[in-house]
């Protein structure tokens, strides 16, 4: 007699492509490819701003120097796409990745996600990671979005919850940053989660969702369930 065995469930798919580095473009923001040549116009919001990179593992940056040497390193990193964050009509504020890429797994991560506090909580900051979750999800078809964070990141952790991951749990003690021994909590989005996800976030996006001030009308409503 066979015994049944719940092995979980069948994925017809043993590889997904790996992302591809080309610029995106939405309604109120462009992303580039991170490069050297952005250094001039980041200078001045990361200086400005120290506090910002309390949750990475880079910066802040005492000098120029010290942020052209990370940005050579991130814009050449092979695994691990970086796009700076350019609101329209306006100069970079920022930057964000596709990094954990699993792809034999169909398992794919937004993630070492620095926003300068000028882009934090805009239409723009959202939409940015909404155009990498698009084009992870939709362009290159994965089963599985996640997001990770510090859970002492509180920002981060609300972002996520906001943008409809679903919260999965905490691994303790489970990194070392600056000294400091750090929790951090795991979120993902699941292919089949995403059509709703997607079609919640595009209505909040849409400009008549926002009056002449930029202010939002109706506030993101992620469905349940």
């Amino acid at each position: 007699m066979a015994i049944e065995r719940d092995l979980g469930r069948p994925v017809p798919k043993t590889n997904w492509p790996l992302p591809i580095r080309k610029p995106h473009s939405g309604r109120y923001v462009d992303l580039e490819l991170l490069s050297e040549n952005h250094l001039a116009d980041l200078w001045p919001f990361a200086d400005a701003a120290p506090e910002s990179f309390t949750y990475l593992r880079y910066g802040p940056f005492t000098d120029i120097e010290k942020l052209r040497s990370t940005l050579a390193d991130l814009s050449k990193r092979p695994d691990q796409p970086f796009w700076v964050v350019m609101p329209k009509g306006r100069r970079p504020q920022g930057w964000l990745s596709i990094c954990d890429v699993y792809n034999k797994d169909g398992s794919i991560e937004i993630g070492s996600i620095w926003f300068s506090p000028t882009l934090q909580g805009t239409r723009a900051a959202r939409e940015a990671i909404y155009l990498l979750m698009c084009h992870a999800m939709d362009d290159l078809g994965y089963e599985r979005l996640v997001w990770r964070c510090q859970a002492q990141n509180a920002k981060s952790f609300n972002a996520a919850k906001n943008l409809g991951f679903t919260y999965e749990g905490t691994w303790r003690r489970a990194a070392v940053v600056d000294g400091w021994q750090r929790d951090v909590a795991w979120f993902s989005m699941l292919k089949d989660e995403w059509p709703q996800r997607k079609a919640a976030l595009d209505q909040w996006l849409s400009q008549e969702n926002f009056d002449d001030a930029g202010q939002q009308i109706e506030r993101l409503e992620m469905p349940t369930g």
